[in-house]
């Protein structure tokens, strides 16, 4: 079971981004109200799953933080250093969203679990999901998933 903070880029008034994940890819959202793009940076090892969106003191819509867990497994996540409310969406591998947690409490260190077995996790603002009709059930495009 892996614990992962919910965090990110380090970022102070006089500097860009002093930590930044490995590369920003696009990923669309399929639900009923259409498909929604949103530009995502990737966490893919140990120290970018750590840090996350941590420290983060805004988050424009349509960007997001995308967490490989691969392979599909138990997530446990929290908003530990964490100042900016989020939506945390939790994605099979088969690219379907399996449970999303809504408006989650900044600085909380409440583990927010998945629920089940996923690959990813999409965080994105707060609101983003009520916003965009976003549901579980909805499919994600993105390589992650749907690989063979």
């Amino acid at each position: 079971m892996s614990l992962v903070a919910a965090f990110g880029m380090l970022v102070s008034p006089s500097h860009e981004s002093i930590v930044q994940a490995a590369s920003v890819q696009p990923l669309e959202i399929v639900t009923k109200s259409g498909v929604h793009v949103f530009s995502v940076e990737m966490a893919t090892t140990e120290e970018e799953r750590q840090t996350g969106l941590m420290h983060r003191r805004e988050l424009p819509d349509g960007k997001g933080m995308l967490f490989d867990f691969s392979p599909e497994q138990q997530i446990s996540m929290w908003m530990k250093n964490t100042y900016i409310s989020l939506d945390m969406i939790f994605i099979r591998a088969d690219g379907r969203i399996l449970r999303i947690a809504e408006n989650t409490e900044p600085l909380s260190t409440k583990i927010i679990s998945s629920g089940g077995l996923a690959k990813g996790v999409l965080e994105v603002i707060a609101g983003t999901a009520q916003k965009y009709g976003i549901q579980p059930g909805d499919r994600v495009a993105h390589p992650l998933f749907n690989k063979r």
